[in-house]
């Protein structure tokens, strides 16, 4: 009775882990997307899928182990999973990754090394409770439907994709005023106006500017589009520019620390602002979230 009573506390704390797991990543949706996008096997908009996907299978193991229903179906599948992120752990090893794998988003940071180590333990702590046997109950395809549906919904409703939420383009840029930034010191010397160039507005302790700089990194290094036509513009001093360069995991690329207020002027104070500009032609504008990958790709095709 006393280890069936244990089996029964340990399987709770179990589904307990996925469904915190879960809803830890959704709180922090925007860089658990980055972080699927890093690896590169899917494309942006499909990693937008593929996170919410992982964070309903995470909740829906954890209502079904909390449920003490279909026992070995909710084993197996919790077994899966850890499995295939242990692999995806090992891989980012192989890489020589030590960023944070946002098992638990962005409020407990764990390397690939502590996160296989957690990964272990959850699977020696599955093992226990292998043989314990279904509550026998006749709604338990119903509870695993309600699951499913509950836990798709919560999280689409909660974080809808940025491609599907987005009604379109932002356009703040003051473009009057942008040009007279290139035609004036510092930017000047830096002939923006020759073919296509990529300005970013950033603000250094802005959290969206460092994601927005993430995302264009990645999609400069996925898509081998040249560097030196990226120039960041910061708000800030040169101890902020680094600590951004840190917080963010962008490559460097050439930035200036813009020295007065025009800079904000220029995109009515909305921060980050991506401007794509060929022979001086303001092109695309974009924000964090409606950045194009399949626009900015063909537009940086040379």
């Amino acid at each position: 009775m006393s280890r069936s009573l244990g089996q029964s506390a340990l399987k709770v704390l179990l589904g307990l882990v996925f469904i915190v797991s879960a809803v830890l990543k959704l709180l922090d949706m925007d860089r658990f997307e980055l972080y699927v996008y890093s690896y590169h096997f899917f494309s942006l908009n499909f990693s937008f899928i593929v996170a919410r996907l992982a964070i309903i299978l995470e909740l829906v193991l954890g209502i079904g182990l909390i449920s003490h229903t279909l026992h070995k179906l909710y084993w197996w599948g919790s077994m899966a999973m850890l499995l295939g992120y242990t692999l995806l752990l090992w891989y980012a090893l192989h890489l020589g990754r030590t960023d944070s794998c946002h098992c638990f988003g962005d409020y407990l940071q764990l390397d690939p090394k502590q996160s296989l180590v957690k990964n272990g333990v959850l699977m020696l702590l599955l093992l226990a409770i292998y043989k314990m046997e279904n509550w026998k109950t006749p709604f338990r395809w119903l509870i695993l439907s309600l699951a499913i549906m509950a836990s798709a919904i919560g999280v689409f409703v909660a974080s809808p994709p940025d491609n599907l939420a987005n009604s379109g383009p932002d356009h703040n840029l003051q473009v009057e005023l942008f040009d007279e930034m290139l035609d004036d010191a510092p930017l000047e010397r830096l002939h923006l106006d020759e073919g296509k160039q990529i300005v970013c507005f950033f603000s250094t302790s802005c959290e969206y500017c460092q994601m927005a700089a993430r995302k264009l990194s990645l999609m400069q290094q996925f898509h081998g589009f040249p560097d030196d036509r990226i120039t960041y513009l910061f708000m800030g001093n040169e101890e902020d520019v680094s600590m951004f360069y840190k917080l963010s995991e962008s490559a460097r690329y050439r930035d200036i620390i813009y020295p007065d207020a025009r800079m904000l002027k220029a995109v009515k104070g909305n921060l980050p602002t991506i401007v794509f500009m060929e022979n001086g032609k303001v092109v695309h504008e974009y924000g964090f979230r409606n950045m194009d990958e399949e626009e900015i790709k063909a537009f940086m095709a040379f």
